[in-house]
């Protein structure tokens, strides 16, 4: 495509919409920065390049004038797909996408794509690993915090790119092409966004869009949508199951990884040899194992990696112990079945600091999910009361609402035994009272060493 002066309005003044408008400048386009948030500071986001940059930043209203001459309009991951602000520039045949198929656009090579409702980080960090010391020129981007604009024109031909690709990023996809793609579970998430399951999942599986039975989707077999889809995918189905034994696909039998084709089976490693802990992180490391064997990574190699791969932040990550209580950041686990997932990988009786922004979720399958094994729930933001009714109708009652993560983790140091853990798994996402889930998972392993220290 040919950007030279190309009016270009990228919507959304975070991150994306920054990398989106350095990436046009640098191929001769002529960026518009534009937000609607009048609380915006646009000198300083200009000051966030840390560049210099000849874009104009514009927040509140658009004027009328500045549309003129648009000719094509790249929307934030933030920004939702459906608004009449998007709407009124495709009435008019302006192309509105967004930076993930911007970056596609711009950049060269092989793209390894991964979605999925709960782990496509992990599984995307260690795909990651893998084709990183496999293959001289690789890059790991997208919803995992490497902007794909920020590494796009970095690529050439033989370039490998991992990409974590989110459903907000794949409203706006276009001709975005993976060679190898991996839907890795789909349930209840961002409905507030997407308003209905149905419209969740057909979100997701468009990652396949552009896919042909040249290309591979990797299909986790016990998700009952992803299964479903299977049907009609585009590409080449590679399932990976974790209940059961599979004819063709990747299996867990006991407590081996197995590999099977046309009922010949393999065992690929045990899973004591890994360092990740939890069943679904045994469906991450098979997703993993498929989608870069399938893009023709020796087996060898990638079981190598696997074994000594560890947890990424936030994601039931071991902080430290104190007074005999191991305490794990699981800030990540932001939705109830991420949760839920975090729970059943704890081996000992637990007490969960949960709560945060209410994006519309049921936490009855999480409270439900405790068992025996919580002990105490500790809840704060703005679910903490709707998360206490729920618990109080399935029978839990112990259950302590607090106003801060500090008061959070004194609450449960409080509660916690010899010998137990304390989890912080949120089952919600973590705006309104920080600014991501990163910052969250930090906040609680600093307040969590002051507890060592003191």
């Amino acid at each position: 495509m040919n950007w030279k002066n190309k009016k270009v309005l990228v919507v959304g003044c975070g991150i994306s919409g920054i990398g989106s408008t350095k990436l046009l400048e640098k191929v001769g386009a002529c960026p518009v920065l534009y937000d609607e948030n009048i609380k915006v500071d646009p000198d300083a986001v200009r000051d966030r390049f840390q560049e210099e940059t000849n874009a104009q930043i514009i927040v509140g209203v658009l004027p009328k004038e500045m549309e003129d001459g648009i000719e094509m309009v790249v929307l934030s991951p933030g920004v939702p797909s459906d608004t009449a602000f998007a709407d009124s520039f495709r009435s008019r045949q302006i192309p509105v996408i967004g930076e993930i198929e911007l970056a596609y656009l711009c950049g060269k090579g092989k793209i390894l794509a991964i979605t999925g409702t709960n782990g496509k980080t992990t599984t995307t960090a260690l795909c990651g690993k893998i084709v990183e010391e496999y293959f001289d020129s690789s890059y790991i981007v997208g919803n995992i915090g490497n902007p794909y604009t920020d590494a796009a024109l970095s690529m050439t031909e033989e370039t490998v790119a991992v990409a974590e690709i989110s459903s907000f990023q794949l409203e706006t996809i276009e001709s975005f092409h993976p060679q190898v793609s991996a839907i890795l579970n789909i349930t209840e998430d961002h409905l507030d966004r997407h308003h209905t399951m149905e419209n969740y999942a057909k979100t997701k599986q468009d990652i396949t869009k552009n896919q042909t039975k040249e290309d591979i989707c990797v299909l986790n077999f016990e998700d009952p949508y992803t299964e479903a889809f299977s049907k009609i995918c585009s590409a080449k189905v590679v399932y990976f199951s974790s209940a059961r034994k599979l004819t063709n696909g990747y299996f867990l039998d006991g407590d081996d990884i197995k590999y099977a084709q046309d009922g010949q089976e393999v065992t690929l490693m045990n899973i004591h040899e890994m360092k990740l802990l939890g069943v679904h992180n045994v469906e991450n490391v098979m997703a993993a194992i498929a989608i870069t064997e399938g893009f023709g990574i020796p087996r060898e190699h990638i079981i190598k990696v696997v074994k000594n791969f560890s947890a990424v932040e936030h994601r039931i990550e071991y902080v430290t112990t104190v007074n005999e209580v191991d305490y794990y950041n699981d800030s990540k686990g932001t939705n109830p079945d991420a949760a839920i997932k975090a729970v059943q990988a704890m081996n000992r009786k637990t007490v969960v600091i949960g709560g945060g922004y209410d994006k519309d979720s049921q936490y009855d399958e999480w409270i439900d999910s405790f068992g025996d094994k919580v002990t105490w729930l500790i809840l704060l933001g703005q679910t903490r009361e709707k998360i206490a009714d729920c618990a109080k109708k399935h029978g839990f009652t112990n259950v302590v609402l607090v106003d801060s993560l500090e008061e959070a983790v004194e609450a449960a140091y409080k509660k916690a035994n010899a010998k137990e853990a304390v989890l912080l798994s949120p089952a919600c996402a973590s705006w309104g009272m920080f600014p991501n889930y990163e910052v969250r998972g930090r906040m609680f392993k600093e307040l969590v060493h002051k507890l060592k220290e003191s």
